[in-house]
């Protein structure tokens, strides 16, 4: 019964910590309205869980393996960087938008807003396991995805057809490659 309760103690902890530094990381980098809106594309929340629950994993496999054996401290390091991997990944990627525009803020790059007009094309993936994931190309040659599990991914691929149609002057009728039913939104890229 005692190792029920420590299990449920470590789990409510480790969910703690994710929503706390969460939060966190929301009030400090993200400042711009988009960011206030309320509507964005994000990964889903089980990256940072299980980052978090890895890089936990990982620290008690290296309290384990400190006093004799190389194999787990080796192990417990490796957990240790996939689960901070992880979160790392889950806090910095999201598309923020609004009417005016959407910020898209990803690891390693600087957050950069954008207009629905910049939007030039995109291109479509199927995965083996039968997600769906958009490919979006900017006018600067940057590019983000949009997958399937994100939440969020696909109202904001809609609104984004609807604002990028005000902004580029086009009617619906114009586009013969809008087919949201088909994960099509944009031109193909590159045509």
């Amino acid at each position: 019964m005692k190792e029920y309760i420590a299990i449920a103690i470590v789990a409510g902890a480790v969910f703690g910590i994710c929503a706390l530094v969460d939060w966190a990381f929301k009030k400090i980098f993200r400042s711009q309205s988009q960011h206030r809106s309320g509507t964005a594309v994000r990964l889903s929340k089980r990256y940072g869980s299980v980052g978090l629950i890895l890089a936990v994993f990982g620290v008690s496999v290296v309290l384990v393996g400190i006093p004799d054996n190389w194999l787990f401290l080796a192990a417990g390091v490796l957990f240790v960087l996939i689960g901070i991997g992880l979160v790392a990944y889950y806090l910095s990627f999201g598309v923020f938008y609004d009417d005016d525009g959407f910020v898209l803020t990803t690891i390693g790059k600087k957050s950069k807003t954008y207009g629905y007009g910049d939007i030039q094309g995109q291109q479509l993936y199927v995965t083996t396991g039968g997600g769906v994931i958009v490919e979006i190309y900017l006018c600067d040659g940057r590019t983000f995805q949009i997958q399937s599990a994100m939440d969020g991914g696909f109202a904001f691929m809609d609104h984004a057809f609807q604002k990028w149609l005000e902004q580029t002057g086009k009617q619906q009728d114009q586009c013969d490659f809008y087919d949201p039913q088909q994960c099509c939104w944009f031109p193909k890229a590159g045509v």
